[in-house]
């Protein structure tokens, strides 16, 4: 009976402990129930939704939540949207509808203003709106009211803009934001400079400004006056003029940010004083002298600083290796001198990125010392074109390095095993390029390098198998050009995971391994000038899968496979100086994108391939050097199409068995090559998004006499070569009509009659081969009007009269004109007949024709009557019938005879005498 109250009393606690238990599982659940979208919410949305024009908003559907919808975001207390971007979402919101402005709660707001033209006033009614970003197009401009009103929003602490060009509007709206807190301005264009009203907006402590134009203005002073800055950025906004001295005011900076500006002069050493400094970034401008010492390098909280590629000068300073917080370093590309350490910068504990890259710096390595009881979580070391002539050994107690650059060195030694035994889990990028190493330690046909996405070992005299690294990963450069290879595995291809890979430059030799068919991720192969022989492995062109590929001077023979595939990939396909044979198949026509073909120095052979006209982007065709025959038709006649070789600029027919007449109108058809372009243009290739940055292509062509190697083909550089063929008849008048041609070669042909005069439309003609044709007339007195003609070639011709004189023509050699017998003046040693006499003998009047006919008869008698009387005379009348049956106008020819025999007849009395 004692046990009973016992009992009770802990039943009484068993029920009060699950009450308080059941009441605060039933507080945490009050807690974190969500409120859903209150209906008015979503009504105001779905009405908003209904305004556009058009929308692509699948989730804004009636009878859900709308705080689940694409861009909406609500408190999740009240149900209440409290922020709404549309920035991103494709519709064409032309007006602010009214349905906006009952989402009372709304404090953030983002929107695409491209196609708005009322209602951005109407948002300051929204009394909860802080936080505004307008998306306009900068190469639309809005209308200036547009942007005007947002001045009226005076609640905004946040505003962002991008992509407006402004320079059709006022901007002193900006000055009444005056609680703005963050301002950014991103690809905006401005006529004049930054706004003044922005230094007036005492409040900001972020002013972001990117890739804005503000046509050469330097950064203003006023922006001393924002002392409330803690992050100050304008970068890509093409500013000149040095660093402002009010900078110095803003001492609560923590981060700047003045990068790919033009600015000039010193770094203040102010700029290292900022307290709270943590991030400095003045890469890509052209910033020069000394960097000054850090002030208090101890106490500083500098952990980024970026200075790379500007032009300074001197010593790095000691201060720097001493900034405790000191993550990233980059002072690559400018003119540092001095010889470093290397030992100091792995006393920094928190550094994990490094470049001295491409300074006039040397380097010192120590492998031993204090540094290796604290060393730092390094991860990217850039030591390229630091003078280096040995493998630095202290980097191999860095057990983190994840990316090594030591290119463009002196590097004369062996590539250390340890690089892929204590690295070989992390490593992502090795670029040991442009060195001297001569082999690989220790290092197998198969290294397991699983991270690897990079492996640059060009430029070096490597010798031996080519080592293959087997990553899990997709990978993007394996480059082994220019050395010394002689071997690789044949199953490589099974293990090749990069869309970059290039052997060329090599001794490598016999078979291309069929396995290189199973690299299914190559996009760019070169293979060129090595020696590998053989036919070519059908995959390689006939799959289409790559974008790039090259295999000039190999011993490459057989032909071409035909059934090229029709999605084809191929922008580029060099396959010069091999032995291929048979004729282009027409399945290269699948080939849209191709923008490249160059097959020359092969043994093709067929007719002119007039059906790659088709193809939309083909800009460069060589031919030369094969055994394509036949005359050239007119391209009106293949498939009846219009568009022929519609942006092609380059086109090599050289040295092939062509002849015949050039159709009269067959240039008319090179559309680009009639584009009177004046802008740079861009570079022919592929761009890789790797360390290699952009593939580009290459092209031989002569030009001025010699082969050129192009190995950056500009798609402004226009050029024809029809050199070394037997094409006969007049050249086609329609050449002047490529008024974009820089270089023009039709040597050593048959051509005939007269140079055509529309060649003085080729304004920006560079070079003009026409030597060893049969070319007669005189050379075109308008062609010294071409301003930009450099070397010029018209020797041994027919060509008669004075060669030209003015501009260019003053300044070509004899050679140009050499083995033209009628041409006279100079550069050539034969004079012209004077002024005078030329003028005289065009100003007499003709002789009558009855006149002359007497003059001739007495001339002939008395000529002929040297002969003997009866002789003399019959000769006389004979020769005077000749010409009258003829035709022909004796004159100049008689009068030869004339002097020549009374020469002669002085010569015998002389001798008699």
């Amino acid at each position: 009976m004692v046990a009973t109250p016992i009992l009770h009393h802990l039943h009484i606690l068993t029920l009060l402990l699950i009450c308080s238990c059941s009441m605060h599982a039933s507080a945490n659940t009050t807690t974190t129930v969500t409120v859903p979208c209150l209906p008015d919410q979503a009504s105001a949305l779905l009405h908003l939704k209904h305004s556009f024009t058009h929308a692509n908003l699948p989730s804004w559907r009636d009878g859900e939540d709308c705080c689940r919808w694409e861009g909406v975001a609500c408190d999740a207390a009240s149900g209440r949207v409290i922020s709404l971007n549309l920035s991103s979402i494709d519709a064409a919101i032309r007006r602010v509808d009214p349905a906006l402005l009952n989402l009372t709660s709304l404090k953030i707001l983002s929107l695409s203003t491209t196609r708005i033209s009322v209602g951005l006033s109407s948002l300051s009614k929204l009394p909860s709106l802080s936080s505004l970003e307008l998306h306009g197009s900068s190469s639309w401009n809005p209308a200036g009211p547009e942007l005007s009103s947002v001045g009226d929003i005076r609640q905004l602490t946040s505003l962002r803009l991008e992509g407006y060009d402004l320079s059709w509007s006022q901007t002193s709206w900006i000055g009444n934001l005056t609680g703005l807190v963050y301002l950014r301005m991103n690809s905006c264009s401005f006529t004049g400079p930054m706004p003044d009203q922005i230094g007036t907006l005492a409040k900001l402590t972020l002013l972001d400004l990117e890739n804005c134009n503000y046509t050469g203005q330097p950064v203003p002073s006023w922006i001393g006056n924002l002392t409330r800055l803690t992050k100050l950025g304008i970068q890509g906004c093409r500013h000149p003029g040095s660093i402002p001295s009010a900078i110095a005011n803003l001492t609560r900076l923590e981060v700047i940010r003045l990068g790919n500006n033009s600015l000039v002069g010193k770094i203040p050493q102010s700029l290292f004083a900022f307290p709270a400094l943590k991030v400095l970034s003045l890469k890509n401008n052209q910033l020069s002298g000394h960097l000054e010492d850090i002030p208090f390098p101890l106490y500083s909280s500098l952990s980024t600083v970026e200075i790379n590629d500007n032009q300074l000068t001197g010593h790095i300073p000691k201060s720097i290796l001493q900034l405790k917080h000191l993550e990233y370093l980059n002072l690559e590309s400018n003119r540092l001198s001095g010889t470093i350490k290397l030992s100091p910068f792995w006393r920094l504990e928190k550094l994990f990125f490094l470049s001295l890259s491409n300074n006039k710096i040397s380097i010192a390595d120590e492998e031993g010392g204090d540094f290796l009881n604290s060393l730092p979580n390094i991860y990217q070391i850039h030591l390229a074109s630091c003078n280096l002539t040995k493998f630095p050994g202290s980097l191999r107690y860095l057990d983190k390095v994840s990316v090594l650059d030591l290119s463009s060195n002196q590097i004369n030694d062996v590539i250390p095993s340890w690089v892929w035994e204590n690295w070989k889990n992390q490593l992502e990028s090795l670029n040991l390029s442009r060195n001297m190493f001569t082999a690989l330690e220790k290092f197998p046909s198969l290294v397991h390098m699983p991270n690897l996405t990079v492996l640059d070992l060009s430029f070096n005299r490597l010798q031996g198998s080519i080592p293959i690294p087997v990553t899990a990963m997709p990978g993007k450069v394996l480059d082994y050009s220019n050395n010394n290879f002689s071997s690789i595995l044949p199953d490589f291809g099974r293990y090749i995971r990069s869309f970059y890979l290039n052997l060329s430059k090599n001794k490598l030799n016999g078979h291309v391994p069929s396995s290189i068919c199973s690299a299914s991720n190559l996009n760019i192969l070169d293979l060129s000038y090595n020696n590998f022989s053989g036919s070519l492995p059908s995959c390689l062109i006939g799959s289409g899968k790559l974008a790039v590929l090259k295999l000039r001077e190999n011993q490459f023979n057989g032909t071409l496979p035909e059934n090229i595939r029709e999605e084809c990939k191929f922008r580029t396909i060099d396959l010069n100086r091999n032995q291929i044979e048979g004729e282009l198949p027409r399945s290269l026509s699948n080939c849209q994108q191709l923008e490249l073909l160059d097959v020359g120095n092969n043994q093709v052979r067929g007719s002119f391939p007039s059906w790659l006209g088709i193809l939309p982007k083909l800009r460069v065709l060589v031919l030369r050097s094969n055994q394509l025959n036949g005359t050239i038709r007119d391209l009106d006649g293949d498939r009846g199409t219009i568009n022929q070789f519609p942006t092609l600029q380059i086109l090599c027919l050289a040295s092939n068995r062509f002849y015949g007449h050039l159709p009269k109108g067959w240039f008319n058809k090179f559309k680009a090559m009639m584009e009177n372009v004046n802008e740079e243009g861009r570079v022919l290739g592929y761009y890789t998004n790797t360390t290699h940055g952009f593939y580009q292509d290459t092209v031989t062509i002569t030009l001025k006499g010699s082969d050129l190697i192009f190995t950056k083909i500009l798609t402004t550089f226009k050029a024809i070569d029809f050199s070394n063929y037997s094409f006969d008849g007049p050249i086609p008048e329609s050449i002047g009509n490529l008024v974009s041609l820089h270089g023009v070669n039709m040597s050593s042909n048959n051509f005939t009659g007269q140079m055509p005069s529309s060649l003085s439309n080729l304004s920006q003609l560079e070079s003009l081969d026409l030597s060893w044709n049969r070319i007669s007339g005189e050379i075109p007195q308008v062609l010294t009007s071409l301003t930009s003609l450099a070397w010029l070639n018209l020797s041994y011709n027919n060509l008669v009269g004075r060669i030209p004189q003015g501009n260019q023509f003053l300044s070509f050699p004899n050679s140009s004109f050499e083995g033209n017998v009628g041409l006279c003046g100079g550069p050539l040693s034969k004079q012209c007949e004077t002024t005078d006499s030329t003028a005289s003998s065009a100003l007499a009047p003709p002789e009558p024709y009855n006149l002359w006919q007497d003059r001739l008869d007495a001339i002939l008698l008395f000529a002929f009557v040297g002969l003997g009387f009866g002789v003399g005379f019959a000769s006389a009348i004979t020769f005077r019938m000749f010409c009258h049956i003829k035709g022909l106008d004796c004159k100049q020819w008689l009068i030869s005879c004339i002097l020549t025999y009374l020469h002669l007849q002085y010569i015998a009395t002389r001798k008699y005498e």
